[in-house]
């Protein structure tokens, strides 16, 4: 099974799991480094819980769900026209002030990941700032059907070199915010790129 097809499968569920799922301290900490109105880019934005908490903030957003089902229940939880795009399909340049990449690139494959971080760090603004989150660790697994591609410090610090032009701004591990997921430990980065 396929990551988006077990999104397409699981579509309402995986939605009611995690639509109210308190991310408003990593969406503050990102938010701060914004101008006031900025264009974000929800970059696999899932439930469409957090684009309508940009929306809701006066941001331009524009969300993307590579699942289709998963973005039909995002449009209607959200009202936003959710565009079904995968990170290969990505072709903005300069585009956005911010991209939220909360929980998505997880999915990427490990030998896909610097491409497909170069793809958002040039979809950005000179100086725009990208937050991107993984489970923390350095294994790549696929536990039912999805593709996980974990990342610790030192992973995540060899992408960003890697990658080039993005400054580590944040970097935090912290343990999951999902009540059934105890002992999960997640890794968040908020980058700014560099010209």
């Amino acid at each position: 099974m396929s990551t988006i097809r077990f999104y397409e499968e699981n579509a309402e569920d995986f939605f009611e799991r995690t639509v109210q799922i308190d991310m408003s301290g990593p969406r503050e900490r990102f938010t701060a480094l914004l101008p006031v109105c900025g264009r974000i880019l929800d970059a696999g934005c899932g439930s469409g819980r957090d684009a309508l908490a940009f929306h809701q903030s006066g941001f331009v957003v524009t969300a993307i769900e590579a699942a289709p089902a998963l973005a039909a229940r995002a449009r209607e939880h959200t009202g936003l026209p959710i565009q079904v795009m995968t990170f290969r399909e990505l072709i903005w340049r300069e585009a956005f002030e911010g991209i939220w990449a909360c929980a998505s690139l997880l999915h990427v494959p490990r030998d896909q990941l610097v491409a497909t971080v170069a793809r958002l760090r040039d979809a950005l603004t000179p100086g725009g700032v990208i937050y991107m989150s993984f489970k923390h660790g350095v294994e790549s697994r696929e536990p039912d059907g999805r593709l996980f591609t974990d990342l610790d410090e030192a992973s995540a610090e060899t992408l960003l070199t890697t990658v080039g032009r993005l400054e580590l701004l944040q970097m935090t591990v912290e343990d999951s915010r999902k009540s059934h997921a105890v002992g999960e430990r997640w890794l968040a980065l908020i980058c700014r790129k560099t010209t």
